[in-house]
């Protein structure tokens, strides 16, 4: 027998897709402006464009698989609104959030079913499909495989790192970028114009300073745009005319505080990490402030933060400037003590301090090196002679024959090789000779020449 599903609208969770047949008037304005065709999107030019092989698979509905990525507000869910607009097939909606298994399951049963019955394509939308676990992501495997359905997920993280690698590699993924200001602006206009779905008919007068700043600060996200622009008007005195007038001090108090883009978890949080990091190796000191801001202000453990200034204090900087270290231990101590927002000056002291300091990787690729050895060439066996012998039978083996202690020598230094015969003469730390590695450099090369076997040692 056919579906229920068949008679209904094919929307299982209704919140992830609007119904066809319109809006509640009560819903967000992002939902009611919706855009209903590809015409009315804005941006994402280069998949959507006249002539992109997406827009004539809409247009021809002729659909394959796909991951849907982007930031919040890109158009993700609006895209799948416009796909089931205009297809023929049938078209359930799911949110990953409030499915489990059981009803993904009941899903793609029923999809099946319709494909051996008439012949009938399932497309399903899965909105915030990274939330589904390994087991719900390989309920979907086959039946995208095989056919039955149609996958059209939408996610804000890396599909790389949150969707199964075999799931993940019979889907296309699409990218969709944030809205650059002016975009914004025009949907924004749009829903003040509009008087069936927008805001048109609370005569609403919204200062052009206001609406350069919302389009600004809302990050690219269309529905924060949208979400901010209605609580302005919708809140704002209408005046003896009836006009809504929002200032620009009055769009500043809607949008309250900037919800900034940070996934702590997740592809942002190590995108502005290696940020941070690459900025202050290049010695632009502006830039990491700005980084780490970013990543404070979002919420960031202020620690976490410390540790990766603490790990660069010695992998970038190293011995060209020895006191980076130290003070990357007393900001991390400062964060540890005060806590916040007090903290955040010691990271900000921390990063210009580093991003200013002579930099040396030698260190990091010294160490490299030589654990490379440590790990890949034979144990090779402690020289006798800086060998310790506690005990007679050690020293009657030859245990610490031949050693000199250091400080008897003239210069402080003993004619004495301390690696492995296998590895002698090896160079693992190669001072860059900036910083303070230049005098460095100049001392080890002085203790290299003192260790070299004179005529009158002993052999």
């Amino acid at each position: 027998m056919p579906s229920p599903r068949d008679d209904a609208s094919g929307v299982l969770f209704p919140e992830a897709v609007p119904p066809e047949a319109g809006v509640r008037p009560d819903a967000p304005l992002a939902d009611r402006v919706r855009p209903r065709t590809l015409e009315e999107m804005l941006g994402q030019e280069e998949v959507l464009a006249p002539g992109k092989p997406l827009q004539r698979a809409i247009e021809a509905d002729y659909l394959r698989s796909m991951i849907l990525w982007g930031p919040p507000g890109s158009g993700k869910t609006t895209l799948a609104h416009v796909i089931r607009r205009r297809t023929k097939h049938h078209f359930e909606s799911m949110s990953a959030v409030l499915s489990g298994v059981k009803e993904l399951r009941e899903v793609l049963r029923d999809a099946e079913g319709r494909r051996k019955r008439d012949q009938r394509r399932t497309i399903v939308f899965i909105d915030e499909i990274h939330r589904y676990n390994k087991a719900q992501q390989d309920a979907l495997l086959a039946h995208v495989e095989s056919g039955d359905v149609v996958l059209i997920g939408a996610t804000t993280e890396n599909p790389s790192f949150e969707v199964n690698a075999a799931l993940l590699s019979r889907c296309r993924v699409v990218v969709l970028k944030p809205l650059d200001p002016a975009q914004l602006r025009v949907v924004m206009e749009r829903a003040l114009e509009d008087a069936e779905r927008g805001l048109a008919s609370l005569s609403p007068r919204v200062a052009p300073d206001a609406l350069d700043f919302l389009a600004a600060a809302a990050d690219g996200d269309a529905r924060t745009a949208l979400n901010v622009l209605e609580l302005a008007v919708s809140t704002a005195e209408p005046d003896a005319e009836g006009l809504r007038t929002v200032d620009l001090a009055a769009m500043r108090e809607a949008f309250a505080r900037k919800a900034l883009l940070y996934d702590r978890a997740g592809e942002e949080h190590f995108n502005l990490i290696s940020a941070l990091h690459k900025s202050v190796r290049n010695s632009d000191a502006d830039a990491g402030l700005y980084w780490l801001a970013r990543m404070l202000e979002a919420g960031e453990d202020p620690l976490y933060v410390a540790r990766r200034l603490v790990r660069f204090a010695s992998e970038d900087v190293g011995l060209a400037d020895p006191y980076a270290l130290v003070l990357a231990m007393a900001a991390q101590q400062a964060v540890h003590f005060v806590g916040l927002p007090e903290g955040n000056l010691a990271l900000a002291q921390l990063v210009v301090y580093l991003a200013a300091a002579p930099k040396s990787n030698a260190l990091y690729t010294g160490y490299g090196e030589a654990a490379r050895d440590a790990l890949t060439t034979r144990a090779e066996p402690v020289p006798l002679w800086i060998r310790n012998a506690p005990t007679g039978l050690m020293k009657d083996l030859g245990y610490g024959a031949g050693y000199r202690y250091a400080h008897d020598e003239p210069d402080g230094v003993a004619a004495m090789d301390c690696l492995p015969e296998a590895l002698a003469g090896k160079r693992y730390y190669q001072p860059t000779g900036r910083g303070q590695e230049k005098s460095i450099e100049e001392r080890l090369a002085a203790a290299r020449r003192l260790r070299q076997p004179r005529p009158d040692d002993a052999t």
